[in-house]
């Protein structure tokens, strides 16, 4: 089952062709996160103006996947993407 999951995802990434998708889909979802979840995240924004909800968001699940050892190209863009934009590196906030 495991296995059919993982194939599933790696069709979902890089489409039919095998090819990595160059469609960049957004996939909105809504979760409960706890209050202290939600504090900590609040408290780290606001000492790092460069940081945004969702950069913090897409960072912390693609950081999780590539820790747990997914390697497509995909979800490493993802990450270094979200880790080493240029906003990390603007002095001028």
């Amino acid at each position: 089952m495991q296995k059919l999951q993982q194939e599933t995802l790696k069709e979902n990434i890089t489409g039919e062709s095998g090819a990595l998708s160059t469609n960049d889909d957004v996939v909105s979802f809504i979760e409960k996160v706890p209050s202290h979840l939600n504090d900590a995240m609040s408290m780290f924004m606001d000492e790092h103006p460069n940081w945004d909800q969702h950069r913090l968001i897409q960072a912390a699940i693609s950081g999780f996947l590539v820790q747990k050892g997914v390697s497509y190209r995909e979800i490493n863009r993802i990450y270094s993407e979200s880790m080493f934009c240029r906003k990390a590196f603007s002095r001028n906030l």
